[in-house]
């Protein structure tokens, strides 16, 4: 089993990040307008990120490469106590050894210390094991 860590996005992140984005979301077919590929944010995502009640981090395996993201930060048009879960994505290599939970576990215990009561978050149903995470986090389908 690999040794991976978790850490707070930095700057010299950014080009990882963006690629594990693209990468992931092209191999799951999300290309295209309206997807999260397409956002702005996606090419800085250190910098989005680095205002307060928001965090980014990545997950690292032994040689300090990037292999996954995630955070959180206000829902856009939301309630202050809305917070939604961004960006959660991970290369093949970093999977199946537990880093999403701990990453969920992380993202949802900082956005709580930062004044969020609710997580928002958006998915794609040929994510099976992202969803099986989100719902064993205790997320529920909003239909």
């Amino acid at each position: 089993m690999p040794l991976l860590s978790i850490r707070s996005i930095q700057k010299k992140d950014n080009v990882s990040v963006a690629t594990i984005i693209r990468t992931v979301m092209t191999s799951f077919g999300a290309v295209g307008a309206g997807y999260s590929i397409e956002d702005p944010e996606v090419d800085q995502m250190y910098e989005t990120y680095s205002g307060s009640r928001a965090a980014m981090y990545v997950v690292l395996n032994e040689n300090k490469e990037v292999l996954g993201c995630g955070g959180y930060a206000p829902l856009t048009g939301g309630r202050q106590d809305v917070c939604e879960l961004r960006k959660m994505y991970f290369l093949p290599q970093s999977r199946g050894h537990g880093m999403g939970r701990r990453m969920l576990e992380m993202i949802l215990a900082k956005a709580r210390a930062d004044g969020y009561t609710y997580c928002y978050l958006e998915t794609l149903d040929r994510m099976q094991k992202a969803n099986q995470l989100y719902q064993m986090a205790g997320f529920v389908p909003l239909l």
